[in-house]
């Protein structure tokens, strides 16, 4: 029999829902959109049925959001975050408590299908299996909403008929066991808990707690809001570094392989110190690195900060501060600051202003580059002659209470790099190296213990000058914990007398006699405070909540690796580059200038013939040579990562008549041919033969030339109907779509290619960090960076969590007989055995590369060979550790959070 009801006749929620769900055994529901369809369900009577209900509902996932578990989760948790389900008012709170009773007992069970499936689930319907066993269907406009059943206008037509039950039946069936029909996320479960009981605290409030929760200032940071929250890993990280700043001061190293997050982790760690304490937060970056550092401190932590520009502050929101002077770096308009490593490098006097203030923390990215001048055989009983960042760090270590040091590899061809970042942290506290008197402090005892080649005395009254300066915190060992409650230390406390070892009772030193063994390798300050996790530990780890590993195992197929892959150059090509390698000589032979300068056209070229000739024409117009012009031509490289350290080289200036020969004919030889880029052609190939297209690509150059080149050609012959990204510094990012280019907003792009409207990204290195493109499946190398670590970063866009394949597929193209060539025939015997034992290939073979430009193969074989076959520290801490912060209901005011970090200094 069919009844129609109608909310213009009478309440819907009062006539119909709930009437038939009193003592209901079972409901079977097709609705709308998930969020608002578990909103409300839990306000229809529910609590007075027998059975259970089931809830199909669609969302804006996309079909390859369901292939595995973890990316529906991850997707679905995305979806849901996206409605701001915490702003709703706190008279929800009720309704949120009764619907996650309802899913955690099994009384309701959901499942979301992707819009994708079936388009946008408009059809309404729904089954009752009523209290006598007997069923009734309903047909109608309503969604599971409060305002569906009880404020909008809405029709429901009920039909209790077999007939009409088995047609809804069969619906519902079909769409709840689709297979892209997911159950609802345990995060989404656990969110409507936590926000059920969810209060809002001030900062005094949080600062007063006697164990401050780092989650009540993180939870609803856009990190965890718009992004898939904090890895296991990297909470880890977090937590330790709090924890220590609280007890005196965190000192760490972050040694993270790159891809795993450092940016992140260290940001977060700063924000939290920032909010705890009252002094300021200075991030010192390479240059190329802090508009990055201030995107994703805004994107990420909601952060605001400031970039010192050499001349002034400019804040998040791109406005500029007044400034008087290198002074004026002191007033830093937000309580975290970002600085350019050039400006120390460069000996600028900003350095002695920032040397007079104190922070709360001090965080160093890339630190590696803080290195002594020269390593020796003999390196190890030297004293360290710094280069002007280490020189600095030691000095500004010790006006910060916290400092924390990234890099993946704080080993670049030698150990006692590794002991050289510690020694600056321990210049600010006892507790990394010990006192100035510890045995630890000597790098010709240290190192070798660190590496194997020495041990620990067996006698524990002699091992004890090793052990109790520094002691080893309670949390490190039970051992330790003992022996610091022996001794009645406080955790602040890192230093002991050597007078002490007679406080210790006979079972104390059989303790400490049974770790002594292994003390020089398990449980050293190398140890302590270097933190170093590698993707292979986390693909390989099982998550004991989800069975499945931390980090979902993505491998990577190269191509273009083989001795007979690199590209051959037509013969115009082999004259022009051998005419810029004779500039290259003739110019390192009169210049004092940096390698940069001098093989700078050779990197270019190296690159795209039009990125070579467009460097060749900057170099023979009147400008570049021109006094005064600096600025333009520094523009023109704005994509150098070694721009932070150098200015214009006079040389560069001032060319000689052979020199300015020599340019012109690599132009000539350049123009003599309309023949296409034989890289142009294997991009073609690789895109449209080998189908990389229909997997979504990045591609990848150095230069904004050769990228915006590429998309033009790519965009007027193959693509004119396809939209190709240009993903590059801000301001020369945008679409381009037959030839036409449109700016556009950089998080525009990111949004596009994670919701499959764009297939094909080409990007400088500004695309190489903190750009998540794990919807692509293939990478483009279209030049190879000469410092290794770019290639990394290149391959952490697509090699990363989310990825849904289980391959990702990477071509490095070089030409035959380049620079680059030569270097991967040197390296080719020794880059997986260097790579194995760092987690990548260092900088400092960057080196390498200028040496084969510059003609001196002896030098560049030395420096390869100088490589370490060993590790100088054990990977202790690749621990991870499930911390539940996505369950914390006392929640930091985010308007106080955003006013404390908006302060300035």
């Amino acid at each position: 029999m069919i009844q129609r009801y109608s909310s213009r006749q009478q309440p819907l929620g009062r006539s119909f829902i709930r009437e038939k769900l009193v003592g209901a055994q079972s409901y079977d529901r097709i609705a709308g959109f998930f969020r608002s369809s578990i909103f409300e369900v839990a306000g229809e009577a529910l609590d007075s049925m027998t059975g259970k209900v089931r809830v199909i509902c669609n969302s804006e996932l996309l079909a390859e959001d369901v292939i595995t578990a973890k990316a529906a989760r991850q997707a679905m948790r995305r979806d849901w975050c996206a409605g701001e389900p915490e702003k709703l008012p706190e008279a929800n709170h009720d309704r949120f408590k009764t619907l996650y009773e309802f899913l955690v007992s099994g009384k309701m069970e959901v499942r979301v299908l992707p819009d994708e499936a079936f388009g946008l689930v408009h059809g309404k319907a729904g089954v009752i299996t009523l209290a006598d066993g007997s069923k009734t269907s309903f047909m109608g406009s309503t969604n599971e909403s409060l305002t569906a059943w009880k404020l909008n206008y809405e029709m429901v037509w009920e039909d209790d008929s077999q007939e009409a039950v088995d047609w809804v039946e069969n619906e519902f069936n079909a769409l709840w066991n689709h297979h892209l029909a997911t159950p609802l996320s345990d995060f989404v479960i656990t969110d409507i808990k936590r926000i059920s009981g969810r209060v809002e605290i001030d900062r005094s409030t949080w600062q007063q707690e006697p164990d401050i929760d780092p989650a009540a200032a993180i939870v609803e940071i856009p990190v965890y809001r718009k992004e898939f929250g904090l890895w296991p890993h990297q909470k880890y990280f977090v937590k330790k570094a709090f924890d220590d700043h609280l007890k005196g001061g965190a000192r760490y190293i972050l040694a993270d392989q790159v891809g795993l997050g450092k940016t992140v982790q260290l940001a977060l760690a700063g924000m939290l110190m920032a909010l705890q304490g009252n002094k300021p937060v200075l991030v010192i970056a390479p240059k190329p690195l802090t508009l990055q550092w201030q995107d994703e401190l805004m994107e990420l932590l909601d952060m605001p900060s400031a970039i010192w520009t050499g001349k002034q502050w400019l804040d998040e929101q791109g406005i500029a501060w007044p400034a008087t002077g290198p002074e004026s770096i002191l007033k830093c308009p937000r309580r975290l600051g970002i600085v350019s490593q050039g400006l120390i490098t460069s000996g600028s006097e900003v350095k002695d202003y920032l040397l007079a203030a104190h922070y709360e923390c001090v965080i160093v990215d890339e630190a590696h580059r803080s290195r002594r001048k020269k390593i020796t055989d003999s390196c190890l009983e030297e004293k360290a002659d710094p280069n002007n960042l280490m020189r600095f760090l030691s000095q500004i270590s010790q006006r910060t209470r916290s400092m924390l040091l990234a890099t993946a590899t704080p080993v670049q061809l030698h150990p006692v790099e590794a002991f050289d970042l510690l020694s600056i942290l321990a210049l600010g506290s006892d507790q990394v190296l010990g006192d100035p008197w510890s045995e630890w402090r000597k790098a010709d005892r240290a190192v070798p213990m660190v590496m194997g080649e020495s041990e620990i005395p067996v006698d524990e009254a002699l091992a004890w000058s090793w052990v109790r300066n520094p002691l080893p915190q309670a949390e490190d060992h039970r051992t330790f914990r003992d022996l610091r409650r022996r001794l009645q230390l406080k955790p602040g406390d890192h230093v002991v007398d050597a007078g002490s070892f007679n406080q210790l009772r006979g079972p104390d030193k059989t303790k400490l006699r049974r770790v002594l063994p292994d003390y020089g390798r398990q449980h050293n300050p190398f140890i302590r405070h270097i933190i170093r996790r590698t993707r292979d530990y986390l693909e390989a780890t099982i998550d004991p909540e989800t069975g499945e590993p931390y980090l979902k195992p993505v491998k990577v197929q190269l191509f273009g690796e083989g001795d007979r892959d690199s590209i051959p150059l037509p013969l115009y090509f082999q004259k022009a580059y051998e005419k810029a390698e004779e500039f290259s000589e003739a110019l390192s032979k009169r210049a004092k200038g940096a390698g940069f300068f001098k093989t700078l056209l050779l990197r270019r070229i190296g690159s795209t013939l039009y990125s070579g000739q467009r460097t060749v024409d900057k170099l023979l117009s009147e400008w570049a040579g021109a006094a005064g012009d600096e600025q333009e031509f520094s523009a023109f490289l704005e994509d150098e990562d070694d721009m932070d350290e150098l200015s214009v080289s006079d040389s560069m200036k001032d060319l000689t008549p052979a020199e300015i020969r020599l340019l012109k004919l690599c132009k000539e030889a350049l123009e003599s041919s309309q023949d296409k880029d034989p890289k142009y052609l294997e991009v073609q190939r690789y895109l449209f033969e080998e189908q990389w297209l229909e997997s979504g690509c990045i591609i990848f150059s150095q230069y904004y030339d050769s990228v915006w080149w590429l998309a033009t050609q790519l965009s007027k012959e193959h693509l004119p109907d396809e939209a190709i990204a240009i993903y590059a510094g801000a301001s020369r990012s945008g679409i381009m779509t037959n030839g036409l280019f449109r700016k556009i907003n950089r998080d525009d792009i990111k949004k596009k290619v994670r919701s499959g409207q764009l297939r094909l990204v080409l990007g400088t290195d500004a695309a190489s960090e903190g750009l998540n493109l794990q919807r692509l499946g293939t990478l483009i190398n279209l030049d190879l960076p000469w410092n290794p670590t770019r290639l990394e970063q290149r391959k952490g866009r697509i090699q990363r969590i989310g990825q849904i394949r289980d391959t990702v597929k990477i071509l490095n193209m070089r030409y035959r007989g380049s620079v680059e060539d030569r270097v991967h025939e040197l390296l080719s015997d020794r880059l997986e055995d260097i790579h194995g034992l760092f987690g990548q290939i260092p900088d400092v073979l960057e080196d390498v590369w200028v040496d084969i430009a510059l003609g001196e193969v002896e030098e560049a074989t030395k420096l390869i060979d100088g490589v370490k076959h060993q590790h100088p520290f054990d990977e202790k801490y690749s621990r991870v550790e499930n911390i539940d912060w996505e369950s914390c209901r006392m929640v930091l005011s985010s308007d106080e959070r955003r006013d404390v970090l908006s302060m300035g200094w």
